[in-house]
C-alpha cells in the first residue's frame, strides 16, 4: 500500500476508536509501557515537509508529539493539549522564527494548554510544553513519581 493510503487508514481507525473512548480522567492519549516511558498516540494527519505540500491551517494535539508539520505563510497553527488538574500542561513556548502568537481563545478545562499562531514568514519554529508524568502525592500519602512528559512539534513555514 502507498504511504498516504496507510496514513488515511490509520487516521480513520484512530478517529473511530477515539469516539466515546475518552473518559476525561487523564486527558491524554498516550500509553505508559512497562519501562515507565510514555509512548505518544499516532499523530493525526497533517501535511509534512517530506510531501512537498503545506497546509493553510494545522491543528495539533498531544498525540502529535515529535512531529514536523508545514504551514503556508498567512496560515494558522492551533493546538490544544488536554491535561488535568493533577497533571497540567505548562504554557506552550515557541522558539525560532516564522510564527506570531494570536488569541487562542479560552481554556475550558483546568490543566489544558492552548495556543494559536499565524505563519508570518518563512522559517522553522519549535513548539514545546511539558507536564508531570504522575499526579502529585495526596494527603492520603499515595506514591507519585517525579517524571516529566515533554511535548514538542517542529513547524516549518513556507511562503505561499
Amino acid at each position: 500500500m502507498r504511504r498516504t493510503t496507510l496514513i488515511a487508514l490509520a487516521a480513520t481507525t484512530l478517529l473511530l476508536a477515539g469516539c466515546g473512548s475518552q473518559n476525561g480522567e487523564d486527558g491524554g492519549s498516550e500509553d505508559t509501557g512497562s519501562n515507565g516511558k510514555v509512548s505518544p498516540a499516532p499523530a493525526t494527519s497533517s501535511p509534512e515537509p517530506t510531501t512537498g505540500k503545506c497546509a493553510d491551517h494545522v491543528e495539533l494535539k498531544a498525540g502529535d508529539d515529535r512531529r514536523t508539520v508545514c504551514v503556508t505563510s498567512g496560515g494558522e497553527v492551533r493546538l490544544t493539549l488536554d491535561g488535568t488538574k493533577s497533571r497540567p500542561w505548562k504554557p506552550v513556548t515557541a522558539s525560532g522564527g516564522g510564527l506570531k502568537g494570536i488569541n487562542a481563545g479560552f481554556v475550558v478545562q483546568p490543566g489544558d494548554a492552548t495556543a494559536a499562531y499565524q505563519a508570518v514568514a518563512a522559517g522553522t519554529v519549535r513548539l514545546s510544553s511539558s507536564r508531570p508524568l504522575c499526579a502529585e502525592p495526596t494527603a492520603a500519602g499515595q506514591v507519585s513519581c517525579k517524571g516529566i512528559q515533554e511535548w514538542t512539534v517542529t513547524v516549518r513555514v513556507r511562503q505561499a
